[in-house]
């Protein structure tokens, strides 16, 4: 993800803030656990029972089975402001490709996307809001959500009921792992979005199967299927303006089983990305006009089939506790590594808890090693990015900033408003 140039993780760079051996090694020893036992969306069944138990032992109050295998821990400090910090569950259907020592155990599940760095500094920030009770008056919500990657999660948490059983909070807020130097936050610019929003269609192209000998009795879903991918291209480059970013994947296309048989369906999984959700509508309504257009031309004998398995809108973080938190930041982690990002086309469902109007805070965390950023920079390896197999955090630096963020942000809303 680019970023402002700058000097983050250089030597000009202060040393991280201290985080008490007793905060740390525990989080450190839940990421490297969680790390080496994936589990995917809709499975987190023992990810949420370690992640409980973890805030069970900083003295919240827990619940499980929110929402799925959603995990709500409730630190109390009296009357106040409500603050929730939020991390996520689940791993990726990617086999690991690191070599580390604690690598995933799971056979194609893997925490390619930082999720298990995300729990720990939620752990580690609760274990130093507990130790800080003193400075703070309110309640601190500590969320573990479920399916975040299939962009189902938060919205199923909300619908458990999470803000009336655990009440509205007046400030939300997350992080993400980044490829950018280890150490570093990133937060938007005050006003613009940091993530697009998506929009995930299933599509099934129906054809008429038979023999491969003999193709003028069949209507071939490959060949629809196939063009319309090619074709899908031109939804961005010729129907969407150059000043406005969105993006169109097809990331699965499947049909046939041999090579002798024509099949009689084809399926197609798509992506679709922009930054208002006017363009995410536009965008899949002309996605469904070439894939009709496409099976039309094969003379498919019925019209495709479109589901949408999941919707996310833009994430905007709210202009003015961004622009505090970016100040909070420089403070303790020291304005060198404190960066300024621009919009990315990552997206995800952290949106949704803004839900009536809550205001929302969101910064990337900084993930990759001095070493590897400065062999990426000097023309070397590429950093390899989240969802890859061989996506690896520096730990040992990313995980104090991480705790060290989120224990700052959630500080400063609640001192803000406590007597």
């Amino acid at each position: 993800m680019p970023v402002t140039p700058g000097t983050a993780g250089g030597p000009s760079a202060p040393p991280l803030p201290a985080i008490p051996r007793e905060a740390l090694r525990p989080a450190l020893e839940l990421y490297l656990d969680l790390h080496a036992h994936p589990e995917p969306s809709g499975a987190e069944h023992r990810t949420a029972d370690r992640f409980a138990a973890e805030l069970a032992r900083h003295g919240c109050a827990v619940t499980l089975g929110v929402g799925g295998h959603g995990v709500v821990g409730v630190l109390r400090g009296g009357p106040g402001p409500t603050v929730l910090l939020r991390a996520e569950l689940d791993a990726l259907p990617v086999t690991e490709r690191t070599g580390l020592p604690y690598a995933s155990t799971v056979p194609g599940v893997m925490h390619a996307c930082g999720h298990d760095l995300h729990l720990a500094a939620v752990a580690g920030a609760a274990g130093e809001l507990a130790r800080m009770r003193d400075r703070w008056r309110g309640t601190v919500l500590l969320v573990g959500q479920p399916a975040e990657e299939t962009l189902t999660g938060a919205r199923a948490m909300l619908d458990d009921g999470l803000y009336d059983r655990f009440g509205t909070p007046d400030l939300a807020l997350a992080q993400h792992t980044a490829p950018l130097p280890a150490g570093t936050v990133a937060h938007a610019t005050p006003g613009t979005p940091l993530m697009s929003g998506s929009v995930t269609l299933d599509v099934v192209i129906h054809g008429r199967g038979g023999h491969a000998g003999t193709p003028h009795l069949t209507a071939d879903p490959v060949l629809a299927a196939a063009a319309a991918v090619v074709r899908l291209q031109s939804v961005v480059s010729r129907e969407t303006a150059p000043s406005e970013q969105a993006v169109l994947t097809v990331g699965a296309l499947r049909a046939g089983e041999s090579a002798n048989i024509t099949p009689d369906r084809a399926e197609l999984k798509l992506s679709i990305r922009a930054f208002t959700d006017e363009t995410l509508t536009r965008t899949r309504r002309a996605a469904e006009r070439v894939i009709r257009a496409e099976s039309e031309a094969s003379a498919c004998p019925r019209p495709p089939e479109f589901a949408e398995t999941s919707r996310s809108h833009p994430l905007t973080p709210d202009s003015r506790a961004t622009a505090r938190l970016t100040d909070v930041h420089q403070q303790v982690l020291g304005p060198h590594r404190v960066l300024h990002t621009p919009p990315t086309t990552a997206t995800e469902d952290f949106s949704r808890y803004g839900s009536g109007g809550v205001p929302l805070a969101y910064w990337l965390l900084g993930v990759t090693g001095a070493r590897a950023w400065r062999e990426a920079r000097a023309g070397g390896p590429p950093v390899p990015p989240n969802h890859a197999p061989g996506f690896a955090p520096d730990v040992r630096t990313a995980l104090p900033a991480g705790i060290a963020a989120l224990t700052s942000a959630a500080l400063h809303a609640l001192e803000e408003a406590s007597p």
